[in-house]
């Protein structure tokens, strides 16, 4: 897990990548190609640590949503710190913004065969598993690189107050559906029916446990049920149930991050994405970030991002 605080776990967070990575939704079934403009992100923070090397710098994994040909939808912390070119973008004055050390890739089943395993290294050469890294994204034709730009408001502290993110890819990613985004107060309209369904989709692990965890890199679906609306602070994020029983199966998970939180009646109306959790096992309930506020929706507006 990437963040924590004092009770709440951002688990649902950025999977850190250690070694070559390994199907995602906990319980949940494949896609099947229902969101092919739905990704998994790989990116690097220069600022994290990675107990296995000297120096900082670390690997996570998130999910995000095509909102057209260049601009990805995800969660904040998916976007905060993301190195420029291997360099901090906090340091020195700076606000976590801007870095481009992050990749995307839409297949259904993430490409990372030859990806450089961090057991070829020794503890001193975390620089020179950035090289090769960035450099393998480079050349790969799935992987598809991107600028990082957090929420203005995000802070890497209580960061699940504005946990809104965008990627804008250097390359067009041309397809005939993208995801879409809500009007304002979109979720007000089921204040009164708890168990509304929804559907999340990510790449994240499909179980975890303390001393084990499975899955990953996969694009998963599953239905989650609406446990409440009236999370405080209010009007910021909405908790969804991650019981497997039915009707609800499949719940959320660490790399499941930034995944988008679909409307059941609009296959592609990304309401919210993937925030944060409450278990360190992925049970129980976990918090997806509300896109139908109006600081979100003029965030997304200035990427040229409107309901529609």
């Amino acid at each position: 897990m990437r963040k924590l605080t004092t009770s709440l776990v951002a688990l649902l967070t950025a999977l850190l990548v250690f070694a070559v990575p390994a199907g995602a939704i906990t319980s949940g079934q494949p896609d099947g190609g229902e969101h092919g403009y739905v990704g998994e992100f790989i990116f690097y923070d220069p600022d994290a640590v990675d107990p296995r090397f000297d120096d900082p710098g670390a690997w996570f994994s998130c999910s995000g949503t095509l909102l057209n040909a260049t601009v990805v939808v995800t969660a904040g912390h998916c976007t905060y710190g993301v190195g420029e070119d291997g360099e901090s973008t906090t340091v020195n004055g700076g606000d976590g913004s801007g870095g481009n050390d992050i990749w995307f890739d839409v297949s259904e089943v993430a490409h990372f065969d030859g990806f450089p395993a961090s057991s070829d290294y020794d503890r001193d050469e975390n620089e020179q598993r950035y090289l090769d890294r960035a450099a393998w994204l480079n050349e790969h034709e799935f992987w598809h690189r991107g600028t990082a730009h957090p929420h203005p408001d995000f802070a890497d502290g209580p960061f699940y107050l504005h946990d809104a993110g965008v990627v804008q890819l250097e390359d067009s990613l041309t397809m005939g559906t993208y995801g879409r985004i809500p009007i304002e107060d979109y979720l007000d309209r089921y204040q009164g029916t708890p168990h509304h369904l929804f559907e999340v989709v990510g790449y994240g692990l499909t179980r975890s446990g303390p001393f084990t965890s499975e899955g990953g890199d996969v694009r998963l679906k599953g239905d989650v049920k609406l446990n409440t609306l009236n999370a405080s602070p209010k009007d910021t994020f909405v908790l969804l149930s991650n019981n497997p029983g039915r009707p609800h199966r499949g719940g959320t998970c660490f790399g499941d991050s930034g995944g988008p939180t679909f409307d059941d009646t609009n296959s592609n109306l990304v309401v919210a994405v993937t925030s944060f959790g409450f278990s360190s096992t992925c049970s129980g309930v976990g918090g997806a970030y509300r896109l139908d506020q109006p600081d979100d929706l003029a965030f997304l507006a200035s990427f040229g991002i409107t309901p529609s």
